[in-house]
């Protein structure tokens, strides 16, 4: 069997960033939260018709949440979801310049 070198790439930490997605860091955010949405349903063991009753929130955004569709929801409302099921959502802003004004700043 022949070894081939494999080449190692360092991500950024955001994954869409590292596939050129237009706005990487609210798809993360976002898929953060929904992370967060589906660790609770699994540790309530709750239902999506469960999660309806206790939100108010459709069935179909817990459904669509579960498959990871989330085009349709915006960080406050996936926030709004995470507080109706009891959980306290903290975020840490940190700003910085991105790596290509970076450089332009330099030359």
């Amino acid at each position: 069997m022949r070894r081939e070198k494999l080449e190692l790439a360092r991500g950024s930490g955001n994954v869409f960033r590292d596939f050129g997605r237009e706005n990487a860091d609210l798809d993360q955010l976002k898929a953060l939260l929904a992370a967060a949405i589906i660790k609770t349903l699994d540790r309530e063991d709750l239902t999506v018709r469960a999660a309806q009753a206790r939100t108010s929130f459709a069935a179909a955004d817990f459904s669509r949440i579960r498959n990871a569709d989330l085009g349709r929801f915006t960080a406050d409302r996936l926030m709004s979801i995470l507080n109706r099921l009891g959980s306290r959502v903290e975020l840490k802003i940190r700003v910085r310049p991105r790596e290509c004004a970076k450089r332009q700043l330099l030359a």
